[in-house]
């Protein structure tokens, strides 16, 4: 990480040219209150954060929250950003930082910011995703239309988690089995379809997505056909390798 004077935000992506920039992310941009980090005795970048800000009062600088920039630039923030190992060494126990970390966001609309710009922030312009990846997964699973799937890798990817969760997804989908979600949407990380979505091949071919194969699924090879940046504008198929 590196101080700069200068960075351009892009709409739906996050910041030119950073690492975390991903158009599928809920976690594009991570902002912390300057007053935050100075009350932790924190220096600016100790947390990892993208953008510092000033003199916005804490009440407002929330999740559900707009912040808007001279240039017309504009981040959604979305959920608090978690302690991690990470910054473990800045403090003497993460629980002291929760909350505290700042908090994550999308771009929602492009152009260039400085430091020394003025900072407008504007409360409740839409939902604050919850704070419990389960939740998330279920309000993102929830959103995936008849006749498009998703993947494992997808799943973390739009709900803000690192890989270590990829190993919670098949959990999460075991205990959302007997609710009215759309799990046979759902493939795992190589693209075959899944053992916990019951009567999952007749449900995708109710949604008109051929799958070109008789076989015993356990023994199937079926994988898709996605780009994982754009799965709710194009159309699926299903193919053997």
């Amino acid at each position: 990480m590196k101080k700069v004077e200068e960075i351009n935000l892009e709409r739906g992506h996050g910041i030119e040219g950073d690492i975390n920039a991903n158009s599928s992310s809920p976690r594009q941009v991570l902002v912390v209150r300057y007053e935050n980090i100075v009350n932790l005795a924190i220096p600016p970048g100790g947390l990892r954060e993208n953008i510092v800000i000033a003199e916005i009062k804490s009440e407002n600088f929330v999740p559900g929250s707009l912040i808007s920039f001279n240039s017309g630039a504009a981040v959604r923030l979305t959920f608090y950003c978690e302690p991690c190992k990470r910054i473990a060494h800045l403090v003497d126990s993460l629980k002291t930082i929760q909350y505290q970390r700042g908090v994550l966001g999308v771009v929602i609309n492009s152009g260039t910011i400085n430091v020394g710009n003025n900072v407008q922030i504007q409360t409740d312009k839409f939902p604050a995703l919850s704070e419990k990846p389960y939740e998330r997964f279920l309000d993102f699973i929830a959103k995936v239309p008849s006749g498009k799937l998703v993947n494992y890798k997808q799943i973390i990817q739009a709900i803000g988690v690192d890989n270590s969760y990829l190993r919670a997804i098949p959990i999460y989908i075991k205990k959302t089995s007997a609710d009215d979600y759309p799990i046979h949407r759902i493939l795992d990380s190589q693209g075959y379809l899944i053992k916990y979505a019951p009567n999952q091949k007749h449900k995708l071919e109710s949604e008109d997505i051929q799958i070109l194969n008789n076989l015993d699924l356990a023994t199937s090879s079926i994988r898709y056909s996605v780009d994982p940046n754009k799965y709710l504008d194009k159309d699926i198929n299903l193919y053997l390798d």
